[in-house]
């Protein structure tokens, strides 16, 4: 007798699973749980897809800020997304009182620290030096070493001023003191240049925002790749979608993918405006844009469960698998006309529309059926 048994779903791939849950894990897996009984039982029947609890590894989501902010919730599970991980709303200063807030909340929420330690209280965060403070966010790391899960670097100009790299250079620096936790480096307008940037960023760091259309971008003038994103790519710097207000471009995105610069995680840069007012909305559309350019389902599910996981050092998410935990999203993907818009007003027709029906999180069950229907 199991807890939650979900029968005769499908994987990605579409292949027959079924799913059994005991408490907060995964209990069994297997193409036909024969005999199987649970005190909850979902049976799919039909076209229904299961995968692992869809993570999105760059959100804004600390509702105390003016800024940039959320509600993990609207954000997480009510969107099918059952792990997030705001990146950077909060630094030294403010990361305890955020912590706190996100424990009342159903989604699962952990965070990077913003290299700065007032966090994203103004675009400038890092216009002043003296905002970095080693000491100050290894104190907060030693306070939440599991909640906290790398560095934020905001590395554009409107953040950096004239600072360049050098707040990227103390990220590395403390994250080296960490644990060699990773850092997450926005990129935008220049100066700091994106070559110097990726040249100071090593394997696991994570470049978000990384396909946008803006002139410092991957994409050269001539539509080229430029040699050094294929160097820091090719020496494994993590490359992450980021949608964002202004940071996902669908040519941009095309001519990666035809030169082997497949991003390995989707993340969406989501926070309460894009939300509401597009071009993100959320992680459903934002996953069904990468469809759109040419992506499988398969390799795009992988982007949002084990690819994130692996990026976070979240072992024990990600993954459909005995023991992992029993964080699940169960979806559809019908054939159906969507129009898709880019950061920069582009836009595109989708073909799939994927809608998220139930989130588990920690073996809970959420029917979002009301939502859609």
């Amino acid at each position: 007798m199991y807890d939650v048994l979900i029968k005769n779903a499908l994987t990605a791939r579409r292949q027959p699973i079924e799913i059994a849950l005991n408490g907060n894990k995964i209990a069994a897996v297997a193409t036909q749980l024969v005999g199987a009984t649970a005190q909850q039982v979902i049976d799919l029947h039909g076209d229904t897809y299961v995968s692992a609890g869809w993570i999105d590894d760059h959100v804004h989501c600390d509702e105390q800020l003016t800024l940039y902010y959320d509600d993990p919730d609207e954000d997480g599970y009510k969107t099918g997304v059952t792990t997030v991980v705001d990146a950077g709303s909060t630094g030294a200063d403010n990361i305890r009182d955020f912590y706190q807030r996100t424990r009342a909340k159903i989604t699962n929420v952990y965070a990077l620290i913003n290299i700065g330690r007032t966090g994203i209280l103004a675009q400038d965060e890092l216009g002043e030096l003296s905002k970095i403070d080693r000491d100050a966010l290894l104190a907060a790391h030693h306070e939440l070493p599991d909640f906290i899960l790398g560095i934020k670097a905001r590395e554009s100009h409107s953040v950096v001023v004239d600072n360049g790299i050098k707040p990227l250079l103390a990220a590395r620096s403390y994250a080296a003191l960490m644990g060699g936790l990773p850092v997450m480096v926005h990129v935008g307008a220049n100066p700091p240049e994106l070559q110097d940037i990726l040249q100071a960023m090593g394997p696991g760091d994570i470049l978000t925002h990384a396909y946008n259309g803006k002139p410092n971008g991957m994409v050269a003038p001539d539509g080229t790749i430029h040699q050094f994103v294929y160097d820091a790519y090719d020496r494994g710097v993590i490359f992450d979608v980021g949608h964002g207000t202004d940071s996902f471009n669908f040519r941009t995105m095309s001519i990666a993918r035809d030169h082997g610069l497949d991003p390995q995680s989707l993340s969406t840069d989501i926070y309460h405006r894009n939300r509401k007012q597009g071009p993100v909305i959320n992680m459903a559309t934002t996953m069904a844009k990468m469809l759109a350019v040419g992506y499988t389902l398969p390799e795009v599910i992988r982007m949002v469960t084990l690819a994130p996981a692996q990026n976070m050092r979240l072992l024990t998410k990600g993954r459909l698998r005995p023991g992992a935990d029993a964080d699940l999203t169960i979806f559809t993907v019908t054939a159906g006309e969507q129009p898709l818009t880019d950061a920069n007003g582009n836009t595109r027709t989708g073909h799939a529309i994927i809608t998220p029906r139930t989130t588990i999180v920690g073996g809970k069950v959420y029917d979002l059926e009301a939502t859609h229907d």
